[in-house]
């Protein structure tokens, strides 16, 4: 099963055509989609889209560069949430090292937090690992939650390594549709399929062949190509095991 584990199906960018674009994909191949929040007002959105769609699952968190607007009565509520057993990760959450304005001390006190609440719910966690990969992978091994998606990975070989060993699976997805991103192709070609999962991130970082323009669901079937080309095998197979390793790490039976 082709699975996209990373888009943002309630963001703004969909709310002309929404409906269209989730039939647009599934008619592409696509047949599950994983919708993380970004912080507390998206959480009903997220959890609505998973009500009215049988292949909609999501995850509830606080995005790292939304968390200067939170407060901890939304950890309260996270964790409220999570109690509801509906939720099938904590994410999307993490650290962005590469934004300048943010509140770096902030970010970690509120990644640790969701850590534990991921750890006492016994849920994977989707992250945003964003040049944090070492103080992220410092805080995985001091609270040991259960794994999940190192979303939109963009690390080494070694770093790669680590989240595997941790019980993670690899994001890969618009990046590697470019024919200059060779470190990620590279990674992409020769990383164990059973540690790679695909992802759009849609309505963000669009493929090559769509650059500023808004990425859609449908560009995950042409994702899974492309993978299947760099690594050499047949396409049905790149679908079979990034979909498995979704189900798998995401816990998510359909």
């Amino acid at each position: 099963m082709l699975i996209d584990t990373h888009i943002h199906l309630d963001a703004a960018e969909f709310d002309a055509d929404r409906p269209q674009l989730i039939e647009g994909a599934r008619r592409a191949g696509v047949g599950g989609f994983v919708v993380p929040a970004v912080d507390r007002s998206s959480f009903d959105a997220v959890a609505a889209l998973a009500s009215a769609h049988e292949d909609i699952c999501f995850a509830l968190g606080i995005h790292p560069l939304y968390v200067m607007q939170a407060q901890e009565a939304d950890l309260e509520q996270l964790d409220v949430r999570l109690g509801e057993g509906r939720a099938v990760a904590v994410g999307e959450i993490g650290l962005d090292h590469f934004v300048a304005d943010v509140d770096h001390a902030r970010q970690l006190e509120f990644f640790v937090a969701q850590l534990r609440l991921a750890k006492r719910h016994d849920l994977p966690v989707i992250l945003h690992v964003r040049r944090a990969i070492d103080p992220i992978l410092k805080q995985l091994r001091r609270i040991g939650v259960k794994g999940g998606i190192a979303h939109a990975f963009n690390g080494s070989r070694q770093q790669a390594q680590m989240f595997i060993d941790l019980g993670f699976k690899l994001g890969f997805g618009g990046a590697m549709t470019y024919s200059g991103s060779t470190r990620i192709r590279e990674l992409a070609a020769t990383l164990p399929l059973g540690a790679i999962v695909l992802e759009t991130d849609a309505p963000d970082i669009p493929p090559e062949w769509a650059q500023r323009r808004r990425n859609e669901p449908a560009n995950l079937a042409r994702y899974a190509e492309i993978l299947a080309a760099l690594r050499g095998v047949d396409v049905a197979e790149v679908i079979a095991i990034t979909g498995r390793n979704a189900l798998d790490v995401l816990g998510w039976r359909r």
